[in-house]
């Protein structure tokens, strides 16, 4: 696979909180949303799997494959990952493609949870990633980020008596508008408002540890630790008191950039990247692995494949998400439309 493909929703079922309509209303009746309102999450480009779950999740490629393979990203990624990610992404990470893209329509507000740094997870868990996440957001609304007092002492007994009020009572809330970004890092505990739609790039992972599970679908007691018990899990928190100028670092208000383009906080940059770009005619970038989704507009994407002389074209509309190998080569976006190119971090160069 040399082209870019675009992929249809991948939503998994029967999840623990609400929403779908507006993934719905985004992708159109082409992408083939789920129907329902327990399909809140449409995993897009996905190489992984819901936590302890050997299959569902994973992206499957458009295609004309064996009636008995499933021919998932995960596979073709590890059947040719030079192709797919480029010689320096993967003398740098390997056939891992660093990146997670989800559509997520909050039907109501999440529970309270944080997810664990790459260390903790490798030492506790197993795996090869953390969680590290950032949102763009598409519809308002408010979040809830980190803890604005010191709760280390506080903070088992505040899980165990399930005290809802006080635990959203000590994090900080931030009211956030279309196109606003937010990035949070591993550890910081976290909620999504109620109506909040949002595009959310990740670490690869499935990874949450659940600090309120009370008035939701869940058996939080057995499944809120990630199986190696509370007192363990909830070390991966940032118990720490977050000032207001530090969680406002974490937020770019809609129409900044930083540095290449970025619309993400510098912090972001080790994990992912991700840009907007706006096209009124004919742009031209580079090359490199990542997923389009188009966020607005009509147009068409044109690219010259490496083993390939001619130009191919894939027309494009909002809701469409697509996924680019990095063997496509240099990409020719053509048209009047607001795209959001989501990317893993910069392979090191010393690779």
């Amino acid at each position: 696979m040399t082209i870019p493909l675009p992929l249809g929703a991948n939503q998994p079922a029967n999840r623990f909180y609400r929403g779908g309509e507006k993934i719905r209303q985004f992708r159109g009746d082409a992408a083939g949303a789920a129907a329902g309102d327990r399909v809140p999450e449409d995993w897009v480009a996905s190489t992984t799997t819901l936590f302890g779950e050997p299959s569902r999740g994973m992206s499957i490629l458009p295609g004309t494959f064996p009636p008995h393979v499933a021919r998932s990203l995960r596979q073709a990624v590890a059947a040719n990952p030079q192709a797919w990610l480029g010689p320096q992404h993967v003398a740098a990470f390997g056939a891992d493609s660093k990146l997670l893209v989800k559509l997520l329509d909050a039907g109501q507000r999440l529970p309270v949870h944080v997810h664990p740094h790459g260390d903790f997870a490798r030492s506790h868990l197993g795996a090869s990633h953390g969680k590290a996440e950032a949102w763009f957001i598409l519809s308002p609304g408010t979040v809830w980020l980190g803890f604005s007092r010191e709760v280390g002492d506080e903070l088992a007994g505040l899980v165990a008596g399930q005290d809802v009020d006080a635990l959203l009572g000590a994090l900080h809330t931030i009211e956030v508008q279309a196109g606003d970004t937010v990035y949070v890092p591993p550890g910081l505990p976290h909620a999504i408002g109620a109506g909040i739609f949002l595009i959310e790039v990740q670490e690869p992972t499935d990874l949450s540890i659940l600090l309120e599970w009370k008035d939701f679908a869940l058996d939080g007691e057995t499944d809120g630790h990630l199986g190696i018990g509370f007192p363990t899990a909830l070390t991966a928190t940032d118990t720490r008191a977050w000032s207001p100028a530090q969680v406002e670092e974490l937020v770019v208000r809609a129409g900044a950039t930083g540095e290449a383009g970025s619309i993400l906080s510098p912090a972001a940059a080790k994990y992912f990247r991700l840009e907007r770009l706006e096209i009124d005619g004919v742009i031209t970038v580079e090359g490199g692995y990542g997923v389009l989704v188009v966020i607005d507009g009509d147009g068409a994407l044109l690219t010259r494949a490496a083993v390939s002389a001619h130009p191919r074209e894939l027309p494009l509309s909002r809701g469409d998400t697509v996924v680019v190998p990095h063997a496509a080569g240099t990409l020719t976006l053509r048209g009047r439309l607001t795209v959001l190119r989501c990317r893993p971090p910069v392979a090191p160069l010393a690779f």
